[in-house]
């Protein structure tokens, strides 16, 4: 019986308990109002953001509880939400200033007043387009960024679909480095008009976003302009391969090569290598395949076969996410020639060509025997005329009888 009420008890003191537990949670959850004041401001940085809000009204003198905020934006570069949570009140970020900001937020409350019992309040959404203005389909086109063995950056275009009258573009650039943008320190001209720009190593910086916008203006109004971020040291174009051996040993063709010159580190290349085999019947063919050795070796026969190597590199993975192969280097053969292929008499060529010979040599063989007999043909017939002519003036001297008989 004693049992049986001391169950009952504890039963009904944990139902109080969680009854006011609840209570509480909900009047806090009440509290934790969205932030206010959401915004952003642009201090001009060519997409890098600032994202601010106020902390909300019923939250301002709440003193024992901690006060976050959950923040959400969509990045257009990978296509996907990224989440963020903060004490702070601001938060920056890179987006893409031709498409729309997408930002969504919400209040987390924990601490005493919550029984330590992390309260999330409700996610709003704010949504930001950027007005650009500008003369429509003068936007440039095929922007396109090279990182030249990270000596020089060269970033080219093409010029809108519309391009107007009198057109002049402009670019400028930003990273964090920078307290505000430049402009470009050296424009690519072709032949006069500006169609790109090139960046000294001085002025570049990796691992982090590099901005830039290129607008300008035309004698009908102002071009729409352009946003582009990207980062240096996914741009890299190494220099071509220029020593390129290949070796022969043991049955073995041993191809060696030595990294571009230049300020790409060694550890940072990769290789594809491509070779091609070229057997002494004429049948040929190619592979590549792709190494961070700086040696590979291959069988080789020495019977009636040459092989040509090629090379030519690229930043691998472990130093960037993207780039440029390099130009291929010169090409390298072992042996440097071929030798002459041996003469067999029986060989599909051969007897295509004695066939060609004796057909021709029957063709003539026959010409000539027709020849000959046209030729005897027409003897016979001057022989047969004059033995006429002659029988016919012998008649007129002599009896008949004495005429001579053709035949």
């Amino acid at each position: 019986m004693t049992t049986g009420l001391t169950l009952l008890w504890r039963c009904v003191v944990t139902l109080v308990l969680l009854h006011e537990h609840t209570a509480q949670a909900e009047d806090v959850a009440g509290l934790a109002d969205p932030p206010a004041n959401i915004r952003i401001t642009d201090p001009g940085h060519l997409g890098y953001l600032s994202i601010e809000w106020s902390r909300p009204s019923s939250l301002q003198n709440l003193t024992d509880c901690t006060v976050r905020y959950q923040l959400r934006f969509y990045d257009t570069f990978t296509g996907r939400w990224k989440s963020v949570r903060t004490t702070g009140l601001s938060y920056k970020a890179q987006f893409d200033l031709e498409k729309p900001i997408q930002v969504r937020m919400l209040t987390l409350v924990n601490g005493a007043c919550t029984k330590h019992s992390e309260v999330q309040g409700e996610e709003v959404e704010f949504v930001h387009t950027p007005e650009h203005t500008g003369v429509a389909g003068s936007r440039i086109r095929d922007f396109h960024c090279v990182y030249f063995n990270k000596e020089y950056m060269d970033c080219t275009w093409q010029p809108g679909s519309t391009d107007p009258p009198q057109s002049e573009h402009s670019l400028y650039y930003w990273h964090r480095e920078m307290q505000e943008t430049s402009e470009c320190p050296q424009y690519i001209r072709y032949p006069e008009l500006r169609r790109g720009c090139r960046f000294p190593r001085e002025v570049l910086l990796e691992f982090s976003e590099f901005n830039m916008c290129v607008n300008g203006s035309s004698a009908a109004g102002a071009l729409e302009p352009a946003f582009i971020s990207l980062e240096v040291q996914n741009q890299v174009k190494p220099a071509a391969v220029s020593e390129l051996q290949v070796l022969s040993e043991d049955g073995l063709l041993q191809v060696q090569w030595s990294p571009p010159e230049g300020r790409v580190p060694e550890h940072c290349l990769e290789y594809e290598l491509e070779g091609t085999t070229e057997s002494m019947d004429g049948s040929m063919w190619q592979w590549t395949n792709v190494t961070e050795e700086t040696t590979l070796d291959f069988p080789w026969s020495a019977k009636r076969e040459m092989k040509c190597f090629r090379i030519r590199s690229k930043v691998s993975g472990y130093c960037a996410d993207d780039g440029y192969w390099s130009d291929w280097s010169q090409s390298t053969c072992f042996p440097e020639k071929r030798e002459k292929i041996p003469y067999e008499p029986w060989n599909a060529f051969v007897l295509i060509v004695m066939l060609v010979i004796v057909v021709t040599a029957f063709l003539i063989f026959c010409f000539m025997i027709w020849l000959v007999r046209k030729m005897w043909m027409k003897r016979k017939d001057q022989k047969y005329t004059f033995c006429t002519r002659y029988q016919e003036k012998v008649q007129k001297a002599f009896p008949p009888i004495l005429s001579p008989v053709c035949h």
